[in-house]
């Protein structure tokens, strides 16, 4: 099989394209050919070294294809089945073995590149905005990075549970996307400095939710930005984390936790019937998925560039 493979941490360089043995699946595991492959900050992390995989490794955790293999005991699904998966190590190939359990099968109307960029980024909006907070009608919510994948389906999600947002973009050429996804307002910030036209948008009440996966540099300007007894919800560690702090400095009786996706489908059930719920959006048009950014499978070093650059917005696929 074709892999892109990284046999040392570092920046995109290190991602190289290979010939690899084939691996027939074990008892329990399907065999996938991708049709598309995402591109997550979680790839970027673990090429950097921040989750420490044995090397060498094949990056990647989430795409669609069609099953060309089934291993022994593996039911309810057939070869040719087309399906998608937000948790598969490995994923960077044109061959990912995964256990049955993580597949989800794709409907009919729904096409291979949709449910690609719908599982990472679908599966984690609807935890931050149903589950982590869920957004009740009349909130008024803070997306970081609203042009971004993850941000734009946030965004609509919120919307369809009756919230508004604020969207906070890197440059101006963003906020057409944030806009077309519902953010209310948005605001163009690369520094840091948006806590003071976030307040002047909510007469100095302050936001319901943060939504801030954007490192660091935005903590202290999220903390500003909440109401009284707002929620603050962190995610995203490949930028970094925040500053130690002093929890009995926080202001505003605010409550400040980090969402993690997998709490919100910690059962193959539940993967399963959260992605039917977003794919039901997606059929029902109360989600739009904006067309993905595409590369050849061999460019995936030239798609991590993109995305670590901050100039790309909706989703990153590769396609073998």
């Amino acid at each position: 099989m074709k892999a892109v493979t990284m046999r040392a941490y570092g920046g995109s360089d290190v991602l190289e394209m290979e010939e690899l043995p084939d691996r027939q699946p074990r008892p329990g595991e399907i065999s996938v050919a991708p049709v598309a492959i995402g591109v997550n900050f979680m790839d970027i992390g673990i090429r950097r070294g921040m989750m420490n995989v044995p090397l060498p490794h094949i990056p990647g955790v989430e795409g669609s294809g069609r099953i060309v293999a089934l291993g022994a005991d593996v039911e309810g699904l057939v070869i040719g089945q087309r399906v998608a998966w937000v948790y598969a190590p490995g994923s960077y190939a044109d061959r990912v073995i995964m256990p049955a359990g993580s597949a989800v099968p794709i409907p009919d109307d729904i096409d291979d590149r949709t449910a690609a960029s719908l599982m990472m980024q679908g599966l984690t909006a609807s935890h931050f905005a149903t589950d982590f907070y869920p957004v009740q009608v009349g909130d008024v919510a803070l997306v970081h990075a609203a042009a971004g994948g993850l941000g734009q389906i946030l965004t609509q999600i919120i919307r369809l549970r009756g919230g508004r947002v604020i969207g906070r973009v890197s440059s101006g050429d963003k906020v057409a996307a944030a806009k077309a996804a519902g953010a209310e307002h948005v605001i163009v910030d690369a520094n840091g400095d948006f806590a003071d036209a976030v307040l002047g948008l909510t007469d100095g009440r302050g936001v319901d939710v943060v939504y801030d996966g954007s490192g660091p540099a935005t903590f202290e300007g999220s903390l500003a930005s909440l109401r009284s007894s707002g929620t603050f919800c962190w995610y995203g560690p490949v930028l970094g984390a925040p500053a130690d702090f002093d929890l009995m400095k926080l202001p505003r009786s605010i409550k400040l936790g980090y969402a993690v996706f997998f709490d919100h489908i910690p059962t193959p059930d539940r993967l399963r019937a959260r992605t039917a719920h977003l794919f039901d959006w997606v059929r029902t048009g109360q989600l739009t998925i904006a067309p993905a950014t595409t590369f050849p499978l061999a460019d995936a070093a030239i798609a991590h560039a993109a995305m670590e650059s901050r100039a790309t917005t909706g989703k990153l696929l590769l396609l073998p």
